[in-house]
């Protein structure tokens, strides 16, 4: 019987395993997809092979890719773009890890303290909150991105427009900077050449800027898994986890159980007659066996979307009738630059600057091979561009109207690649009730009754609409500023790629899932550590620093209260998931 269980290997989940068994607690660790093993031989930098959502090797479903994926009810115009598998969703992140603006935190009085989502607020204030940031810095590490020439246009655009640099981590007024980006430094030879014959570990180590973010990181060959360049969990946070015992004085070795798709989770009555979870049963979604095992505490990290799910499928009450509602997405759009010059957009780290406007959302540049180049710009509410306006095809400082270009104009547009610069659009979108995440009608799988994700992007609160039309405007004014000759805006469709808040924490029972430690209100002993768990949109930043920071501070709570262990952040000093101890203990357990 382990101590903890924690359900997930994404995002939020090995951050808790990690954590508590360094400090001696036996943990298991659940993953509904794959080991992700010997990725050297699996992985390649084939665009449609990696992020085809039906059979790709990052797709939400099974290792065996002649089995069906595991479907989501999607009633509108959307795309939930999650990754099954140890490494979650992190395995095609862009590494990107800015702070979270202090003005979402409960106590902000800053002269912009008015412009966010103030009634969902984290019920902790930041000055509390930041240690758990550092931790988390320290930890994957996060480092400045290195620059090239789609950032020196990015910057070009934001300089001639006025921005100033940002230079510090805390997000406090409207400026530009390099992304600080869970990637390693490139070092030796990496960084340096193309020439697959040199981007061999040791002589090439950290980020080879070989342009394939999204596509996973198996980069540099033959690294150990823990100095694999990009920092996705199943490169961080999941080797530290499997090794603890290793390199952690007294600690216990996570034990993981991947293709393990958690269907339930068991409870009892407590003698105050209040429900507290034990235990959870799994399918082996090889075999179809079931397995059940009980623990002391149960942790969710299973996403925004699966969480919501396994908790109605298990029958869990849901007294206030927030489960899975609150669902935010900052409201993404995309901006597309067509310039005379090269932009070099498909080479470097994915995604390696930004511009920050705390109360509205970000901009930040990213860079795409071209096939997801075209399925970037065809995510769209607005019909196509020139052809029909599906109700919207608004007008405004870009050309033409928005919509998906096709036909002469998308191959005009794709004439050169890397003649492109793209802007994502973050908006600091408002928790709504009514985006939600329910079961649907429609027949189960063989895990049970699937998720339905109900986004509504036309009918968002008024600051939502005018933080994205604002951000939008703005992309194509540094756009523009940057040189520029066409710009095209899509109106993306909603492409949930940062999922948040469907089971939120909060000050009041009335409208979060969560208390201010992280644990469910209705179940006691029942955690949430990823994403679903955040209380808002984090100001429109990437999310992923902020939630696993979050689940730090989660499983310290978990560790004091529960085990009566002492508080660690403040008092000890993280170790790196690149460490030389860490290296040694990965090499010697043979993890790949």
């Amino acid at each position: 019987m382990p101590d903890v269980i924690v359900i997930g290997a994404g995002g939020g989940g090995p951050v808790v395993a990690k954590e508590l068994a360094q400090r001696g607690l036996d943990v298991l660790l659940l993953e509904g997809g794959s080991r992700n093993a010997n990725i050297e031989a699996k992985w390649t930098r084939l665009e449609d092979d990696a992020n085809n959502p039906l059979w790709g090797y990052l797709r939400f479903g099974a290792d065996d890719r002649e089995m069906p994926w595991w479907q989501r009810d999607h009633p509108q115009n959307s795309q939930v773009f999650h990754v099954a598998g140890v490494g979650g969703t992190t395995a095609h992140y862009f590494g990107n890890s800015p702070r979270t603006p202090p003005g979402v935190f409960a106590g902000y009085a800053g002269p912009d303290a008015g412009a966010y989502d103030t009634a969902h607020r984290f019920p902790f204030t930041y000055e509390e909150f930041r240690p758990y940031l550092e931790w988390v810095e320290d930890t994957l590490p996060i480092l400045t991105a290195p620059m090239g020439t789609k950032e020196e246009i990015f910057f070009r655009g934001c300089e001639r427009i006025g921005l100033p640099v940002l230079r510090q981590r805390d997000t406090t007024h409207d400026s530009y900077r390099p992304q600080e980006n869970a990637i390693l430094q490139p070092e030796g030879t990496a960084g340096r050449t193309t020439d697959p014959a040199l981007l061999t570990y040791p002589q090439a180590q950290g980020c080879t800027m070989c342009g394939g973010c999204l596509q996973g990181c198996n980069l540099p060959r033959q690294a150990p898994r823990n100095l694999k360049a990009k920092r996705s969990t199943d490169n961080s946070y999941v080797p530290m986890a499997l090794t603890a015992d290793r390199w952690a004085p007294g600690g216990r070795a996570v034990t993981l159980v991947s293709d393990a798709f958690v269907t339930k989770i068991h409870t009892r009555t407590t003698l105050l007659g209040a429900p507290q979870a034990v235990g959870v049963t799994w399918r082996d979604t090889r075999t179809g066996a079931v397995t059940r095992v009980d623990a002391k505490v149960v942790v969710m990290a299973g996403s925004v979307v699966e969480n919501p799910r396994l908790w109605l499928n298990s029958g869990l009450p849901n007294p206030n009738g927030w489960v899975g509602r609150g669902l935010t997405d900052h409201a993404l759009d995309w901006v597309t630059g067509i310039f005379d010059e090269d932009t070099d957009q498909d080479k470097g780290q994915d995604s390696a600057c930004r511009a920050d406007f705390p109360g509205r959302g970000a901009i930040e540049n990213v860079g795409l091979g071209p096939a997801t180049q075209v399925l970037s710009m065809l995510l769209s509410d607005s019909g196509v561009r020139g052809a029909y306006g599906n109700g919207r095809g608004v007008t405004g400082p870009w050309d033409g109207k928005t919509g998906r270009p096709l036909g002469l104009e998308l191959k005009d547009t794709m004439r050169d690649n890397n003649k492109l610069l793209n802007m994502l659009i973050l908006t600091d979108d408002d928790v709504e009730a009514k985006n939600r995440v329910l079961r649907s009608p429609l027949p189960p799988d063989r895990n049970g009754p699937m998720p339905k994700a109900r986004m509504y992007k036309r009918v968002r609160s008024a600051r939502t609409l005018r933080n994205r039309e604002w951000l939008a405007a703005k992309a194509v004014e540094i756009m523009r500023a940057a040189g520029a000759r066409k710009v095209i805006r899509i109106d993306m469709a909603p492409l949930m790629l940062h999922t948040q808040s469907s089971m939120r924490m909060g000050h009041r029972a009335s409208d979060s899932v969560l208390n201010a430690d992280g644990e469910a209100r209705a179940v006691r002993n029942l955690f949430i550590a990823d994403n679903s768990a955040l209380p808002n949109s984090v100001g429109g930043v990437n999310p992923t620093l902020t939630t696993q920071a979050l689940a730090t501070r989660t499983a310290e709570k978990i560790f004091t209260r529960h085990f009566g262990g002492d508080p660690w952040v403040n008092v000890e000093a993280p170790l790196s998931s690149a460490d030389d101890r860490v290296t040694q203990a990965v090499v010697a357990a043979g993890i790949t």
